[in-house]
């Protein structure tokens, strides 16, 4: 048989990058980054490459471009990857520091605040709104729901591979299950749609396409939120009906927050941090707070308790312990007031005296 022509470095770290389970979306970020890492370096291959210029692309990054902290530990990540995992080659002690992500404090909606988004959102962006604040769901944990990961007998929701590849269980709010159980039926109606058509089929994680040939068009495998046409699956090139897009989510939830007058930057991970805060403010343990958001240390929910009480950190400003000042009126100088107020008369100093009393103090000292 004729010799295979030798496969691309991008193609090498797509299938690497498969056969370490990467996430679709790290596979893309990695790539891109190697593209980035070559054609700055005027498209050198990267085996003659070195730390050096892996140094220098970097220091570019940092000093020219002015990328985040955690856009620059992905650049690193990638092209350690591409070295390591790809090509085989030690480079060495790369001189660059992870970059230490800053510690900043979530944007978080008041319970009016949030009940006024999302009264102004509408069908089914409305319900993804409901769904991000009511369970504490990440975006794409909600949009990623199949119908099987809804128990509304025990009105809980079950949310696959999330952060981290784990799982976990939420709350499904009350309010929630009817317009859940309608959009379930819309779903079920265009998934019949498709199987008459020989299509239905959606994307299985891992190898249970290969297991169960046809749990793809099982019903409890569908995505609760479909999208309203068919795609290309990137990786396998079969047409299937995804699940609906993050981007419609995000702008419907912006132009919300505009309609409703709200002067902060809300995006849909506002609902989850205004769902933890929230449930601090109501008294609920802050252990349980982070089994429900699925965090693994304890220290990433403690940053939810800044806006706990009356502000940030339960302090009291000394402002708002001063005694209010007096007005005078409209009738009145101001010299001397219709009510009571201290007296810095001499032998009357620090005592409440009346009008009239002052009036007798001036005219015996007269």
């Amino acid at each position: 048989m004729p010799a295979q022509p030798p496969k691309k470095l991008l193609d090498l770290a797509r299938e690497r990058a498969r056969l370490n389970h990467y996430a679709l979306r790290t596979e893309e970020a990695y790539i891109g980054w190697i593209k980035r890492f070559i054609l700055f370096h005027n498209k050198r291959h990267p085996a003659e490459m070195g730390a050096k210029d892996i140094e220098a692309f970097l220091a570019h990054l940092a000093a020219y471009d002015h990328v985040a902290p955690s856009t620059q530990n992905q650049a690193l990540a990638a092209l350690l990857f591409l070295y390591r995992d790809v090509l085989n080659l030690e480079i060495g002690h790369v001189n660059v520091p992870w970059a230490d992500k800053p510690k900043k404090l979530p944007t978080v909606l008041s319970p009016a605040e949030t009940q006024q988004v999302i009264a102004c959102l509408s069908g089914v962006h409305q319900l993804i709104g409901k769904l991000l604040y009511g369970s504490g769901l990440r975006l794409m944990e909600c949009l990623r729901l199949r119908v099987q990961d809804v128990d509304f007998a025990q009105n809980l929701i079950i949310v696959r591979d999330g952060k981290g590849d784990k799982d976990r269980i939420t709350i499904l709010p009350q309010s929630a299950i009817s317009p859940l159980q309608e959009q379930i039926q819309r779903a079920h109606q265009w998934h019949t749609r498709d199987l008459e058509q020989g299509l239905g089929s959606v994307y299985l994680p891992h190898a249970l396409e290969r297991k169960y040939p046809h749990a793809n068009r099982d019903w409890l495998w569908q995505y609760i939120f479909p999208a309203d046409r068919l795609s290309t699956d990137p990786r396998s090139g079969a047409q299937r009906r995804h699940h609906l897009h993050e981007t419609s989510v995000q702008k419907a939830v912006h132009k919300a927050a505009q309609l409703a007058g709200i002067p902060k930057r809300v995006s849909p991970h506002t609902f989850r941090h205004s769902f933890a805060t929230h449930l601090l403010q109501n008294g609920y343990d802050i252990r349980t707070v982070q089994e429900l958001l699925g965090h693994a240390d304890v220290k990433t929910t403690m940053i939810y308790t800044h806006v706990l009480n009356q502000g940030g950190l339960a302090v009291r400003s000394p402002l708002d312990q001063l005694p209010p000042s007096p007005q005078p009126s409209a009738t009145n100088t101001g010299y001397l007031p219709d009510y009571k107020q201290p007296c810095r008369c001499r032998g009357f100093r620090h005592h409440s005296v009346t009008r009239s009393a002052v009036i007798m103090v001036l005219w015996l000292h007269a």
